[in-house]
């Protein structure tokens, strides 16, 4: 049986982006840091170091109120991945209308996912050295 690929593009895709509108607006009417509603650290509460997601919650609640400055303060990595996030839904659908297409191939290729990997590692022992 084939992969139902159209057809979950025509309704997963929908019930996908009704989810993320429901989840931006539970980020931007509750701050994560006043809210019991949202999950603490486990990897924090355990060890007190911080691992690479943490902060996520408030950059998330900060980015959706315009504030740049204070999602990079709460989560650098998270702000800087947007980009390469944007760029890899972008090319997924991309090579979806044109199948022949290499890009995809180049933003999922192994040196870039190891690259990606190297850089979450340095950063999750770098906010633990300096701070930040």
């Amino acid at each position: 049986m084939p992969y139902p690929t159209r057809r979950l593009i025509l309704f997963g895709l929908p019930l996908l982006l009704v989810g993320i509108v429901v989840l931006a607006i539970v980020y931007y009417r509750v701050s994560p840091t006043s809210s019991v509603f949202f999950p603490k650290c486990a990897f924090l509460m355990l060890t007190g170091l911080k691992c690479p997601g943490c902060g996520s919650q408030r950059a998330v609640h900060a980015l959706l109120h315009a504030d740049l400055a204070s999602a990079f303060a709460h989560n650098a990595l998270l702000v800087l991945s947007l980009p390469y996030l944007a760029l890899l839904i972008g090319a997924r659908l991309y090579v979806y209308l044109h199948p022949a297409s290499s890009l995809r191939s180049t933003l999922e290729s192994p040196l870039a996912i190891r690259t990606y990997f190297v850089i979450t590692i340095a950063f999750w022992i770098a906010r633990n050295v300096f701070g930040f």
